[in-house]
């Protein structure tokens, strides 16, 4: 279960985010803001203590805090993003991780390693780890070493399509994946249950279980119907401003 969340506003210069989306337009900022403040009551509605840390011009893409820092039940990681633009966010984030872990259990990726939170999939004692254009075998290295300590175990999983790990694979809880693409058939999940996406709505693979509920991106209606068929109850956020910048549902929090 999770009791907090960590998320950012964000920014004017969101815009300029990073995006191999461009055909999707341009975001439209003061509806992005809507979406972030419907998406904070949402986790709010499920549980969650909320802190909201304020906008940072200075990194278009800093709404999506997930990349920065994995957090955990007994320890946060602060990450080394391998793009110059998000670089930065690993150091704008600590204060804020700092809030909620000493200085005993927070770790770090170090140079020449490389390594983004959207490419870590926790399921059970598990970390499935993305091998990415982000996430290098340093990175993951050096993650597995860490985590070890606390009994957990790295899986890393070599990405071929997508930009992230949870582009395309999301732990749903109870033995259950969202799959979409490339992952339906990895031998990495063969033990697990799957819910199979759509390649024509792949971008709701990144869909968020919180506390016995998953949040769904709104217009995904056949991935929300399989979702409830295999026993979920699902809520549905807006995600459209991020989607056109590369993010989704996941990709804007920090639960721990």
């Amino acid at each position: 279960m999770f009791t907090k969340a960590i998320v950012r506003t964000p920014c004017r210069n969101m815009v300029m985010g990073i995006t191999t989306s461009a055909y999707l337009g341009t975001p439209d900022y003061e509806k992005a803001l809507v979406q972030h403040k419907a998406y904070i009551k949402t986790l709010e509605s499920l549980g969650l203590a909320v802190t909201v840390l304020p906008l940072n011009e200075a990194f278009p893409d800093s709404c999506f805090v997930e990349d920065p820092a994995v957090v955990t039940k007994e320890c946060a990681i602060i990450t080394n993003p391998k793009e110059n633009s998000r670089n930065g966010e690993k150091d704008e984030i600590l204060p804020a991780i700092s809030m909620f872990y000493s200085e005993d259990q927070i770790f770090y990726i170090k140079a020449p390693g490389t390594f983004e939170g959207g490419d870590v999939m926790k399921a059970g004692d598990t970390f499935f780890v993305g091998r990415s254009a982000r996430t290098n075998e340093e990175g993951i290295a050096q993650f597995a070493s860490i985590v070890s300590a606390f009994g957990y175990k790295t899986v890393a999983v070599p990405l071929r399509q997508v930009l992230h790990l949870k582009t395309g694979a999301d732990y749903m809880e109870n033995d259950t994946m969202l799959l979409c693409g490339e992952f339906i058939d990895r031998p990495e999940f063969s033990n697990y249950r799957k819910i199979v996406v759509s390649e024509e709505e792949a971008y709701a693979t990144n869909s968020l279980w919180i506390n016995g509920k998953v949040i769904v991106p709104e217009g995904f209606p056949r991935t929300r119907e399989a979702l409830e068929k295999a026993g979920y109850e699902t809520v549905v956020a807006d995600t459209s401003e991020y989607r056109k910048i590369d993010g989704g549902l996941s990709c804007l929090s920090l639960r721990f």
